[in-house]
């Protein structure tokens, strides 16, 4: 599904170029679950950004389901982002003057899709974690576990082909983490692709397959069976 080969990304500041990934690949299958750890510094920011097609790298080849991501054009990229990836943020990055059936419905709306099924598909994504009751709550209202499966319900709305998380549990307490931590499961088991970055060892043991990352250099592949 996901192959990334050769991946090298730099940045330049004034006459210096400052190397932040080096040689990096990946490749992901359909239906895995993956967690991507690494220190503060260690590229695993910049790699997520890559996988989410929000930055492209200096040299290497990207593909998604078999299509050349760098050759994409800005439109088609921004495509790819939503219908493909669905976003799983820390910060949530949920609209505070809307509800949560309003903010899931989102993707669907610049994706073209008709009001109508917008809501529908929206109040099914809602209902899938658990906040059917929840719908006309806006963010002020919800704890902070509520708004991040209200994040990953609008993350899986548009059906993607990844959904990726972004240090998922960083902002939220232990039991609330351990709650999206078994709704992860719960879709990976169901058949979705999730790849997760993460510092946090006990958060990347729920993957079945954890890859190390530090100084912008991937480690072999370490498997894991994960928790039940």
């Amino acid at each position: 599904m996901l192959e990334l080969d050769h991946i090298y990304k730099d940045y330049i500041q004034g006459k210096l170029v400052v190397p932040v990934l080096k040689d990096v690949t990946l490749h992901v299958e359909e239906g895995e679950y993956v967690a991507i750890m690494g220190p503060s510094g260690s590229g695993k920011t910049t790699l997520m950004n890559i996988i989410g097609c929000l930055d492209t790298p200096t040299s290497g080849s990207c593909r998604l389901n078999g299509s050349d991501l760098l050759h994409h054009k800005d439109k088609e990229m921004s495509r790819v982002r939503n219908r493909s990836i669905g976003f799983v943020f820390q910060s949530f990055n949920l609209l505070p003057r809307q509800s949560a059936l309003d903010n899931v419905s989102l993707p669907l709306l610049y994706a073209g899709v008709s009001r109508k099924e917008r809501k529908e598909r929206a109040a099914l994504a809602l209902a899938k974690v658990g906040l059917e009751d929840r719908m006309d709550f806006k963010p002020t209202q919800l704890s902070g576990g509520q708004k991040q499966r209200v994040a990953i319900a609008r993350a899986m709305v548009t059906k993607p082909s990844i959904l990726l998380a972004d240090e998922p549990t960083g902002a939220l307490d232990t039991a609330s983490g351990l709650q999206v931590m078994d709704l992860f499961e719960q879709l990976n088991a169901e058949g979705m692709t999730v790849i997760m970055i993460t510092h946090d060892s006990e958060i990347a043991a729920h993957a079945k397959r954890t890859v190390h990352i530090r100084d912008g250099i991937l480690s072999s592949e370490c498997r894991e069976e994960g928790l039940a």
